[in-house]
């Protein structure tokens, strides 16, 4: 144990001057960071100048429930963009109009044919037929551009003006 205390009294000049360097390089290092932080602290108050705000941290907690908010708002945008997009389809707003003389003893293309239709080819055709003794209305159901009823030619082309199959 002698051997041990010798060993270490020979070698404390080096320890005790070891420890001196490593206390006076953590006090550099400690001034060095003082400096920094006092820099950071003035560039801070410099951008918080005039804001009315007292703590970053209370605008930053804001903005965090301020966006939590915003996707909330988001995401019922989102369900009613989808709803709209799934019914825009269904909505009935090709329209295709063929006017032509169905008779040719009336010199005029007072009988017409309408076709209104969505995007799968669903909706309706409506046929005015005009002769000298009166007028008649037909209306026809269309599901993928065919009616139970026959088509004529021109509610046919009416559909197809409306942008379905012929």
């Amino acid at each position: 144990m002698q051997e041990w205390n010798d060993l270490i009294f020979e070698q404390l000049v080096w320890i005790v001057g070891g420890i001196a360097v490593l206390m006076i390089g953590l006090m550099i290092w400690n001034l060095v960071q003082g400096s920094k932080l006092r820099k950071m602290k003035k560039r801070y108050e410099l951008m918080m100048q005039g804001t009315g705000i007292d703590h970053l941290e209370d605008v930053l907690i804001d903005l965090k429930m301020q966006q939590g908010k915003m996707e909330d708002v988001q995401e019922a945008i989102n369900r009613n963009l989808a709803s709209v997009q799934a019914k825009l389809p269904l909505q009935k707003a090709n329209i295709g109009i063929k006017r032509y003389n169905a008779f040719g003893e009336t010199g005029n293309d007072l009988s017409f044919s309408i076709a209104i239709i969505n995007e799968l080819q669903d909706g309706v055709v409506v046929t005015g037929i005009y002769n000298r003794d009166g007028s008649f209305v037909y209306a026809k159901g269309l599901e993928h551009g065919e009616s139970t009823h026959a088509l004529s030619p021109e509610e046919r082309e009416a559909i197809a003006l409306a942008g379905t199959k012929q």
